[in-house]
């Protein structure tokens, strides 16, 4: 029979004791942890900046096609602007799924595809909008909410404090815009829809050799009528937002 000396080594030698953490790996741990937020810091920081001044851009163009030639000469203006600054916001949906910013990936889907949809989907694609005044209307409700939003942002990451007037258009401005871009939004779909119709773009039709059909005027019919369920539901987010976050301001 083996001896408990003998019985003990064997099992020492087969199951290694588990190694205790010592305090210069904590440390190490800590460390990363440390230079991982700062990375996210600055990367946030530097995105926001770069989308906000892209609207900027885009509300100082439109301005000034406002004062000097009207409505009509708005999109023409910032068009290229209004590209970039809308198109980068991509990126929103990625932090969101990647946990970089704690926006919930449901809400955040629409928004972007939505937005994405009105600039390339109607505005790029078809040129009868360009000078119809839903443009003027729904880039001013949209240049006055990503300028705030963009600018809490920044300094928010950047500065780790925002200034409580900014606070409070962050989590306002929303109660009249939204209501304006989306009207103005369902405005330029139901404008274009003889045109889209009429031309048969990004239309996919049968035989092919997909052995699938797409119709993009009765695709753009749908996204309009999905207004009437997605609206209401994103107001009310917001208004839960704004309260949350007022609320907390309040108390800090």
């Amino acid at each position: 029979m083996l001896s408990h000396i003998d019985w003990w080594n064997r099992v020492s030698r087969s199951k290694p004791l588990a190694t205790i953490p010592t305090s210069s790996s904590i440390s190490h741990i800590s460390a990363m942890a440390g230079n991982a937020s700062v990375m996210r810091r600055l990367y946030l920081s530097f995105y926001n900046w770069i989308v906000f001044i892209g609207w900027v851009q885009v509300s100082w163009s439109m301005i000034l096609a406002l004062l000097e030639n009207g409505y009509e000469a708005v999109y023409a203006a910032v068009e290229q602007h209004l590209l970039f600054a809308q198109t980068a916001a991509i990126m929103e949906i990625l932090h969101s799924i990647v946990g970089l910013v704690r926006s919930p990936v449901s809400s955040t889907i629409p928004q972007i595809t939505g937005r994405l949809f009105m600039i390339w989907g109607i505005l790029w694609s078809f040129p009868e909008t360009h000078t119809h005044i839903f443009v003027t209307s729904l880039l001013i409700s949209w240049c006055i909410t990503e300028v705030t939003r963009y600018c809490f942002y920044g300094m928010k990451e950047s500065f780790g404090f925002t200034p409580s007037w900014l606070l409070w258009l962050r989590y306002s401005t929303f109660i009249v815009c939204l209501p304006v871009g989306t009207v103005s939004e369902v405005g330029l779909v139901y404008i274009v829809l003889p045109f889209m119709k009429a031309s048969g773009k990004y239309c996919l039709r049968m035989p092919n050799k997909w052995n699938f059909s797409f119709n993009y005027f009765y695709a753009s019919i749908f996204f309009m009528v999905l207004y009437a369920p997605v609206y209401p539901r994103l107001f009310r987010y917001l208004i839960a937002q704004r309260k949350k976050a007022l609320a907390k301001a309040k108390t800090t």
